[in-house]
């Protein structure tokens, strides 16, 4: 997560309780969280007039009127998924195997001016999207060996 002040504190050094609806920044003031509103369901927390003689006001925010969070309705979820990600060694082989063949899956996707969609309407776009990728993984495929012998499709088992 990046800090509203460059160096300063992420969100993630401020303690937000959801579940008691209060914010405690690392300064130790302590704010309501607001009822959840909009389409979003998003929830404010507003520090305001604490930030004026805040000792750390300098590493949390540049905001005239105070330190403001939004948190949105999977605010813990997604804290919980960012803790895993940094302390979790099984997740992070996880992610170093697999995030490569993923980059290049999407890399090779949009290549070629394929990034944005030709079609209007969701019907046509999504069989555009899904012959893409058959195509791209037909490819893949006779990359690694796929031949066509006697009626039948084979993978060379020593290319896979």
């Amino acid at each position: 997560m990046r800090p509203a002040v460059p160096g300063g504190f992420t969100p993630d050094d401020i303690t937000i309780d959801t579940t008691a609806a209060i914010v405690t920044c690392p300064a130790g003031h302590t704010v309501a969280l607001s009822d959840p509103s909009g389409q979003h369901q998003q929830r404010k927390a507003s520090f305001g007039d604490l930030c004026t003689e805040c000792p750390l006001r300098e590493q949390c925010t540049r905001a005239k009127a105070g330190r403001i969070l939004t948190i949105r309705p999977h605010h813990d979820l997604q804290a919980a998924a960012r803790h895993q990600a940094a302390t979790d060694p099984d997740w992070q082989a996880d992610y170093r195997r697999w995030r490569p063949p993923v980059e290049r899956a999407v890399a090779w996707l949009v290549h070629h001016g394929n990034r944005k969609l030709r079609y209007r309407g969701t019907i046509k776009n999504d069989t555009w999207l899904h012959t893409r990728a058959a195509a791209l993984n037909l490819r893949r495929l006779i990359n690694l060996g796929l031949t066509h012998i006697d009626g039948a499709w084979h993978l060379d088992p020593a290319t896979t």
